[in-house]
């Protein structure tokens, strides 16, 4: 037991050395075997000449691919500024994790995504395209939260996201009077998408 609690706080203190652009830790185990798992974590893709982000590489990933990975971290609370599973993850820090885990940099903050110029009317919105909104002050018309769009034939538009509200981390929500209320804009990045 005193090497399974030696174990928990080396890896802590690996996470906690770390920063978006370096490796996170990922710490599983049952009774007394702990396993610890490098979570590559990609730099944001490069900007663009006028300093912005305007387009990620997909590579062969798919949108059900992405939207799969994506259910399984379902349940997963809330944590300002992480993307670390273990601890939590905020809005951008969930999605991250989920493009990362395909080997797909992203920008890092909600922000960066209102520059990627691929922008498509929300009648048209596919799964797998990210849906951007203000922070909680929908006064303030910068985009500040985000999730990525589940589109089903016949239903509702829904978005999994990690939100601070009510389900306090990783879930689904349909596209309800608060969050029209608080919609910027969708973006595609998948180009199967355009299809």
């Amino acid at each position: 037991m005193r090497y399974l609690t030696i174990l928990f706080a080396l890896a802590g203190f690996i996470y906690s050395c770390s920063d978006a652009r370096k490796p996170t830790y990922v710490i599983t185990g049952k009774g007394d075997t702990v396993t610890v798992a490098k979570q590559d974590t990609l730099p944001p893709p490069e900007p663009d000449s006028a300093g912005l982000f305007t387009k990620i590489n997909t590579g062969s990933t798919t949108p059900e691919q992405l939207l799969s990975f994506a259910h399984t971290l379902k349940g997963i609370p809330y944590k300002y500024a992480s993307i670390d599973p273990t601890q939590g993850f905020d809005c951008s820090g969930f999605i991250t994790y989920v493009f990362n885990h395909f080997k797909i940099a992203v920008p890092r903050r909600s922000v960066d995504f209102t520059y990627i110029n691929h922008t498509v009317d929300l009648n048209y919105a596919k799964t797998g395209d990210l849906i951007l909104f203000t922070g909680t002050d929908s006064t303030v018309r910068e985009v500040g939260h985000m999730g990525i769009v589940i589109k089903s034939p016949g239903k509702e538009l829904t978005f999994i996201h990690s939100t601070s509200g009510k389900a306090d981390g990783v879930t689904e929500t349909p596209f309800n009077s608060y969050y029209q209320g608080r919609y910027v804009k969708t973006v595609r990045i998948f180009p199967q998408n355009d299809k």
